[in-house]
């Protein structure tokens, strides 16, 4: 179920306009059926459906629109737009999208974006119970940092950090001593290139780590490259040590020749 909602969100997020707009023969007729858009500023809040949405459209200068994605009559995927500039140029820039995953008519997903269309952050139900279990943040246009309650008790117990798209850390409370204010993880692990490489343990809750697992196969590697590297830069500096010392022998005759002249000639002059 989780394997097929995972590519069902992927669809919806990235592709929400096209899911509606690209239905073959009577396009037309279904697109008016499938498709609505409009402007909802400064309408009542009855025009938000309770669907569990939390994209805004109420607010003046926004826009509404809805796909029907699986074509069961019932809208899929919901945008809303901010109108930016004035006129005669005005654009609409993406600032909410969010999405019915497993077609029980509540949204399941929802994601913010900058007033540049720049992802901010994501919330998202996995477990489909209800509850938001799961926070996305990004960080110009990458994910940054993922929070989820792993253990389905409210709370966050679970963050992943991203480094250039890559997890680099994983904070877990295991022990579940986290609030919602103060974040008391009590396990870390450390990845390298998507291999964990090591393991820290607060066995006590003091929130230092009591007792580190290393990956032993994973610091041999590691010595072996320090060590190849190593080799190699030392063997780069003496190849650029041979290379001067090369130019500077090739430029000795030239520099020695009129000391090597006199010593010719003054031979001369005593043969004589």
């Amino acid at each position: 179920m989780r394997g097929a909602a995972g590519l069902l969100v992927l669809a919806m997020l990235a592709g929400g306009c096209g899911g509606a707009r690209g239905r073959g023969e009577g396009s037309a007729s279904r697109t008016a059926a499938h498709e609505r858009s409009r402007s909802l500023g400064g309408t009542s809040g009855a025009a938000q459906r309770d669907d569990a949405g939390r994209c805004d459209a109420r607010q003046p200068g926004r826009e509404e629109a809805e796909y029907d994605i699986n074509g069961d009559e019932t809208p899929d995927v919901r945008k809303v737009f901010a109108r930016v500039g004035q006129p005669p140029v005005v654009r609409l820039v993406l600032i909410c999208r969010e999405a019915d995953l497993d077609g029980d008519g509540r949204k399941d997903v929802v994601r913010y974006y900058s007033d540049e269309g720049r992802p901010l952050r994501e919330e998202a139900d996995r477990n489909f119970d209800g509850q938001m279990d799961e926070l996305v943040v990004f960080e110009s246009g990458r994910i940054a940092r993922v929070e989820s309650d792993a253990n389905r008790d409210g709370r966050v117990d679970t963050k992943v950090f991203y480094e250039r798209g890559e997890p680099v850390r994983i904070e877990r409370d295991v022990a579940g001593r986290s609030t919602p204010t103060h974040w008391r993880p009590d396990r870390w692990e450390y990845y390298e290139r998507g291999r964990i490489v090591r393991v820290g343990a607060d066995l006590d809750g003091d929130g230092r780590v009591d007792r580190w697992d290393r990956d032993q196969l994973w610091q041999r590697e590691t010595e072996d490259e320090r060590a190849a590297e190593a080799a190699r830069q030392q063997q780069r500096e003496m190849l650029e040590d041979q290379g001067a010392a090369s130019s500077r022998g090739g430029s000795s005759p030239a520099s020695g020749s009129p000391a090597g002249t006199g010593a010719a000639s003054g031979g001369g002059a005593r043969g004589g």
